[in-house]
């Protein structure tokens, strides 16, 4: 599939009418279709009569609803952005923190991300950021590719979490405790951590945690390789 007007956009007409759409309109009426309904409902049919065209005006300017998602998650991720740090921790860190942002703001990139599609510049910019930090560590280029998948799939694992409402949680933990005050007995540790959670508010905080053991662990391999 053509991918070039992920990366180059679509070429002004010189001759005729101007078009009457943009790719970046068409990827905010796609966008706002998969916020709302998730990227199940987001079809070529859909996003052109939300604009208020037919579907074959809407071939005009994207191939193929591949090509719409492609130009979506561009326009949902946005650009890298600008760390000023020579700290590759905390680099990382604010690039992590960043990318988990991104991803709550629209939960179906996720599943948009996966498998073999059209990639686009932003994309590939979030992954030259967290190479970057790594660049000048010693790491070997498998090693700093490696890194930054781990720290990727902890952020999608987070977000993923994250993405069942409040409520949901509220009902999931009161039904744990419920079936602890019946069947405590059965299981003592997790009786003794979830004590000591609510005693010492230190609970609820995954996402920073996992970060910096992830982090933890590349420092030590960073201090290995003399970096």
């Amino acid at each position: 599939m053509p991918i070039d007007q992920l990366w180059d956009g679509r070429a002004e007409p010189t001759r005729g009418p101007k078009p009457t759409l943009s790719l970046d309109r068409i990827a905010d009426t796609g966008i706002a279709v998969a916020d709302a309904g998730g990227l199940g409902a987001v079809t070529m049919q859909r996003v052109a009569a939300d604009l208020g065209f037919t579907k074959m005006s809407l071939y005009r300017y994207v191939a193929g609803r591949a090509e719409l998602v492609a130009l979506m998650v561009e326009r949902a991720v946005g650009e890298p952005p600008a760390i000023d740090t020579d700290d590759w921790r905390a680099a990382l860190k604010e690039w992590a923190h960043q990318l988990l942002v991104a991803y709550l703001r629209h939960p179906w990139a996720m599943e948009a991300i996966l498998g073999p599609r059209p990639v686009g510049p932003n994309e590939l910019g979030w992954m030259d950021r967290a190479l970057s930090a790594l660049a000048a560590t010693g790491l070997t280029g498998s090693e700093r590719l490696d890194a930054t998948a781990v720290l990727v799939g902890h952020i999608r694992s987070i977000a993923q979490q994250a993405m069942v409402s409040r409520q949901s949680e509220e009902e999931f933990a009161a039904m744990i405790g419920e079936q602890l005050r019946r069947h405590g007995d059965r299981f003592p540790a997790l009786v003794a951590a979830m004590a000591a959670a609510a005693a010492d508010g230190g609970h609820d905080q995954a996402f920073d945690f996992g970060l910096d053991r992830i982090l933890d662990g590349l420092d030590i391999l960073i201090t290995q390789r003399g970096g």
